[in-house]
């Protein structure tokens, strides 16, 4: 890299820097006020602003502009335009209007809309989000302007994953001022919620990618049985960096600093092939936006590398799966983490009274939490190997969980556990504060420090939803404080804050759990205290319309119950096309691959039992015949396996109504497929490997 860090940075962003050398001073303040303050943007500036974007951009090389929006598929879309317009005597000018930069026309059918839009009614509107920075991108289209973007229809439902998100962000500002005003805090007058998303990821050879039908068209492998070493020597997780993997990390973080998202951590998973990218906190939907772009650049990347990037949650069998830890907090304008303890966090009011709104939202959506991190391949994920359970609780550790039963106990707390020092046993190396408590990696909700983790959130998926639920309920538990509050005026208003903190712990304690998520007696003891655990996607779905959530959503102005119902029935829609796509896939590589092939080899072990046989000397054959009768068993079982999931695909393809198909794929068809894969798998470790179509676990992982 010839440039520095810091030369590199931001390059290709229409940031705040470039802004203010690039337009009028009183225009600047104007936009600058709606990014931070959240004030209404100023039509009269908006034809400034795209021309100075246009110019900037064109002197970067770009001939198009797009509004790079985020629909309900899990993606991000763009259409291009040009800046070109027709001149005089047949010349062309570069033309870019503020009214073209605020507002876009999309084809609004043609996306998910779960019925919010009938084919007929196609129009949708895009509209600018200023407040998270346009840039420009390279691919070998050249370069194009992207100017982030809300999406909505012609009647004004939110058709993306931004809107709701940006709705939800108003909501928790409005709320944690609200609160904190009346507990005395006057001089907050904005909170933001700071997110930082750690990215997990597969990488493997792209050739070995391009001769498996399942990671081409499903992102993971539904056939496979597992090499002889997985992850059991712990020796992959941080362990040295392969050369073809650094350069690919290289070449990633260029391209991301450039794009303005600060890439900080990379290293190697768990998993063999695994490894993760975490970025430095950054405001909700910018931090949406950055995750988008690392997802998009991580693919592009490393097909320059000869390479594949999986973001599937579950890509092997048998190993870690890919999650993406979202890290929650929310912060003043004046700089305080309302998620920091402090150094006396049981005298610490806002931060007990945020601690508290923050377990009994989770408690009280918990299901809807579970739904916001679901995806097809999350169910296959969650509960092993590291990932989370599917029952929702919330880590506090050792420090705040004391706290907390002091609270309950008596009203308020005396004391709490302070750091203390670690002392190596090495004259040479440092004594080491030690955190007050420790981490807890089964946790699907855990406290780290001054912020929350949600780590069921998967690999895959926007993190604009599983915020978006967050900032909501946590903004609907402060609105009810603030309510309690707000009758208690002339009373001494820490006191009944710390009653309101005492009623909420009592009432909201049993989601509080700080031991072995992963253990029997923990969903025994999760059942026995009440709380839910949805297995499957489809199960967590029906949280989206319960009465909780749509009264909650509607007090808030997120989302309504017709938006709230579309998203479900995409949801449904969603699971049963992916399982659909998975079993046709199975359905394809078992008839047209696995099963031919276990034929030829049966077919050559025969013919050598025959020449064996031939030569009248009397050998041994037997080892032979038990083989081949292994694999005449086998075949019969995985045959019969395919003709079941056919029956039962195609039955399930069959039924109208989306909730209804999405519980048959997740009751009849899911069983069918690991039917058909048990059998194939443990062909794949008797037949000659020369005779298997296919790369094995160890091919891929492996040998990158």
């Amino acid at each position: 890299m010839s440039n520095t860090i810091q030369e590199l940075f931001g390059i290709d962003v229409f940031n705040e820097t470039v802004m203010k050398e690039s337009l009028p001073e009183n225009v600047f303040a104007s936009l600058k006020k709606t990014m931070e303050n959240g004030d209404e943007l100023d039509p009269a500036i908006a034809d400034v602003v795209a021309n100075a974007m246009k110019d900037w951009a064109i002197k970067k090389g770009a001939t198009h502009y797009t509004h790079w929006f985020q629909p309900m598929t899990g993606i991000t879309a763009e259409k291009h335009d040009s800046f070109i317009a027709p001149a005089e005597e047949g010349k062309a000018v570069m033309e870019f209007s503020g009214k073209e930069l605020i507002k876009g026309e999309s084809d609004a059918s043609s996306f998910p809309s779960g019925g919010l839009r009938a084919t007929f009614e196609a129009r949708g509107y895009t509209a600018w989000d200023c407040t998270s920075p346009a840039f420009v991108k390279e691919d070998a289209a050249g370069f194009t302007l992207c100017i982030p973007t809300a999406f909505c229809s012609y009647t004004g439902e939110a058709l993306d994953e931004k809107t709701p998100l940006l709705r939800s962000m108003d909501a928790i500002n409005r709320e944690t001022v609200r609160l904190l005003h009346l507990i005395g805090k006057k001089d907050v007058t904005r909170v933001s919620v700071s997110v930082g998303p750690e990215q997990e990821y597969f990488l493997v050879d792209h050739r070995k990618f391009m001769r498996r039908e399942d990671l081409i068209f499903t992102g993971r492998t539904l056939f496979g049985a597992s090499a002889p070493k997985g992850q059991e020597m712990d020796d992959h997780y941080y362990g040295a960096i392969k050369e073809r993997i650094a350069s690919f990390m290289k070449e990633l973080n260029e391209e991301l600093w450039k794009l303005g998202v600060y890439a900080k951590t990379q290293h190697n998973e768990v998993a063999p092939a695994q490894h993760e990218l975490a970025c430095v906190y950054t405001t909700a939907n910018i931090a949406c936006d950055h995750n988008q772009i690392v997802m998009d650049t991580m693919k592009k990347v490393a097909k320059r590398h000869g390479l594949e990037c999986l973001l599937n949650e579950k890509p092997f069998a048998g190993v870690n799966g890919s999650g993406k830890h979202d890290n929650w907090s929310v912060v003043t304008n004046t700089g305080e983490n309302l998620l920091k303890p402090g150094k006396e966090p049981h005298k610490n009011i806002p931060f007990l009274i945020f601690l508290s709104a923050v377990i009994a939202a989770v408690d009280d959506h918990a299901l809807l939490l579970r739904c916001a991190a679901s995806t097809p391949g999350n169910d296959n994920r969650l509960g092993g190997s590291e990932a989370p359970p599917t029952v929702i609780s919330v880590f506090l550790g050792a420090q705040l969980d004391d706290i907390v039963h002091q609270i309950i106990e008596t009203g308020s707390a005396a004391d709490c556990k302070k750091k203390e020092v670690m002392r190596m046993g090495v004259s040479s190396l440092p004594e080491l504060k030690k955190d007050v408590t420790d981490r807890n990696r089964t946790s699907p909700f855990a406290f780290t420090g001054n912020k929350f983790e949600f780590r069921m959130v998967s690999s895959q998926q926007s993190i604009a939803m599983p915020n978006t639920v967050l900032n909501t309920i946590v903004a609907d538990e402060l609105s009810k404080f603030s309510d309690e509050l707000e009758k208690a005026q002339g009373k001494n208003i820490e006191e009944e804050a710390m009653r309101l903190v005492r009623e909420s712990l009592t009432k909201h304690a049993r989601v509080i759990f700080n031991g072995d998520g992963y253990s029997e007696g923990w969903q025994k003891e999760a059942e026995k205290r009440g709380l839910p655990s949805a297995k499957t996607m489809v199960d967590a779905n029906v949280a989206l319309t319960s009465p909780e959530t749509v009264e909650t959503f509607a007090r808030m102005h997120v989302l309504s119950k017709v938006e709230l119902e579309a998203r479900q029935e995409i949801n449904n829609e969603f699971y049963a096309k992916t399982l659909n796509i998975e079993a046709k896939t199975m359905i394809e590589m078992a008839a047209r691959l696995y099963i031919p092939a276990v034929i030829r080899y049966s077919k050559r072990l025969a013919e050598t039992i025959n020449a064996i046989k031939d030569t009248g000397l009397g050998l041994e054959t037997s080892v032979q015949a038990v083989l081949l009768k292994r694999l005449s068993n086998l075949l019969k079982e995985a045959s019969s396996a395919l003709d079941k999931l056919r029956a039962e695909n195609d039955a399930a393809r069959a039924i109208k109504d989306e909730k209804e198909r999405a519980v048959t794929y997740a009751k009849k068809v899911k069983p069918a497929m690991e039917a058909l894969r048990r059998p194939i798998d443990e062909l794949e470790i008797i037949v000659d490997k020369r005779f298997w179509p296919v790369p094995t676990y160890e091919d891929l992982m492996f040998e990158v």
